[in-house]
C-alpha cells in the first residue's frame, strides 16, 4: 500500500470512502417532524381555547407549557431522543427541542445528587441559547426604542 506523504493526498483518497449525506432526505424529515410538532401545538392550543374559554392570545402560554411537559417527559422515557435522530433539526428547532436539551442534562447528571448533578448542569447547554436571547432581545428593544424616539 502507499504511503500518503501530504495530507491533501490523505483527504482526498479518504473523502472517498465517507458516506454519502442524503440531504433531501434529512430535510423532508426534519419539515415533517418539526411541521407535526407544530400541528400537535396547534391542536393543543385550540384544545385550551375550546374546553378552557382562553382567547388566541392567552393560550400560548399553557400551550408552550404542555409542549415543554410532553417533551420532558418523552426525554426522560427515552422516546425523544429516537426522534432526534430520525428527524435531526426537525426536532431541534421548536420548543420541544429546547425542553430536551434541558431534560438530558439533568438526567445526565443525576447520579451526582440534587444540587451538584441536576441543579449545577441543568442549563449547560441551554444556557448559551438563554444568554443569547437575553442579549439579543435586550439590543433589539434599545434599538427599536431608539428608533421610536427617533421618528416619533
Amino acid at each position: 500500500m502507499k504511503q500518503l506523504d501530504h495530507p491533501k493526498e490523505y483527504k482526498k483518497n479518504v473523502k472517498a470512502y465517507y458516506p454519502k449525506p442524503k440531504y433531501f432526505m434529512n430535510c423532508l424529515k426534519a419539515f415533517i417532524v418539526g411541521g407535526l410538532i407544530c400541528v400537535l401545538g396547534e391542536g393543543i392550543e385550540k384544545f385550551y381555547m375550546t374546553y378552557f374559554n382562553f382567547d388566541e392570545k392567552s393560550a400560548g402560554n399553557p400551550t408552550v407549557a404542555t409542549l415543554i411537559l410532553i417533551a420532558s417527559l418523552l426525554t426522560g422515557f427515552g422516546v425523544y431522543d429516537s426522534i432526534g435522530k430520525f428527524a435531526g433539526a426537525g426536532s431541534l428547532i421548536p420548543v420541544t427541542g429546547f425542553a430536551n436539551s434541558v431534560t438530558s442534562a439533568a438526567l445526565e447528571h443525576k447520579s451526582e445528587g440534587i444540587i451538584f448533578g441536576i441543579a449545577t448542569n441543568l442549563f449547560k447547554l441551554a444556557g448559551a441559547v438563554i444568554v443569547f436571547g437575553v442579549v439579543s432581545a435586550t439590543v433589539f428593544g434599545v434599538i427599536r426604542l431608539t428608533i421610536d424616539r427617533l421618528l416619533g
